[in-house]
């Protein structure tokens, strides 16, 4: 064999074996994703919010649940981002919004915190809170053109079960609205849901019950982009995490349509 031939043999070999070592690399892990996507991050976050914190909690929130390190990167990377652009901490304290996991998928939840939050961004909201009503508290409810609410908690001993759940909102320049939902109405909506059995559901439902009153409510009253765009992604997927896509519809895993007053907090 020449020297020409010898050579062209050796190269041939070794691109072989950069080939075979190339297919041999592993995929970045999900903390190497995270790491990579700070930049992103730090774009997409407000001012008051730093990017090098919202990874960690990231990182956090994924050794405390082993199943969302088994969600695909790009649906954890997803929730990331929408949670960024948000302004929202994901599994913070201030209970605004959560990271899910779910057959496989990392959901954005909006906390029914984060919808009261985001609804004060709007340059007409005055007000908004939201109530849960039991059976021994005084409670009158009317509709019509006559509309009634009145809500005395029963401050003498226990207040038993919750017979209503409300929110009353008020605006600046003086409108004020209320929406009330008794028990079989929040129970008719919850069994829609892809999340009716969930955690959240079990253990926290007052709150759900109360996030399913807002999402009613805030059909009749003003909404912030930033509010309009969580309601959007509230218990979606996210597979793709660049900046301009929070305004690209997003997929509702295990459904063919959002349920139209789906709720949820954290697992």
């Amino acid at each position: 064999m020449t020297s020409n031939a010898s050579n062209a043999v050796a190269r041939r070999a070794q691109n072989v074996g950069q080939v075979e070592q190339n297919g041999d690399q592993q995929q970045p892990t999900m903390a190497q994703q995270i790491e990579r996507m700070k930049p992103e991050l730090k774009r997409a976050l407000p001012k008051h919010m730093d990017a090098d914190r919202m990874a960690r909690l990231a990182l956090t929130l994924i050794r405390k649940n082993p199943d969302l390190a088994e969600c695909t990167t790009e649906s954890f990377l997803g929730a990331l981002m929408t949670c960024s652009q948000l302004g929202f901490e994901p599994g913070s304290p201030t209970q605004e919004a959560y990271i899910i996991p779910r057959k496989g998928l990392a959901e954005f939840q909006l906390g029914y915190q984060g919808m009261v939050t985001l609804f004060y961004q709007h340059p007409m909201a005055s007000s908004i809170k939201v109530e849960t009503v039991r059976e021994n508290d005084y409670f009158e409810h009317e509709e019509g053109l006559e509309e009634r609410l009145v809500h005395r908690p029963c401050a003498s001993g226990p207040r038993g079960k919750a017979v209503a759940y409300y929110s009353v909102a008020r605006l600046i320049n003086g409108g004020r609205t209320f929406k009330v939902m008794y028990p079989a109405e929040i129970e008719e909506r919850r069994l829609k849901m892809p999340s009716k059995n969930s955690p959240a559901w079990r253990d926290h439902y007052d709150e759900q019950a109360k996030k399913t009153v807002l999402r009613n409510h805030f059909k009749a009253l003003p909404k912030s982009a930033q509010l309009a765009r969580a309601m959007a992604h509230d218990g979606t997927v996210r597979t793709d995490f660049t900046a301009d896509a929070i305004d690209v519809t997003p997929e509702f895993p295990g459904a063919p349509q959002h349920p139209e007053l789906e709720a949820g907090t954290t697992d």
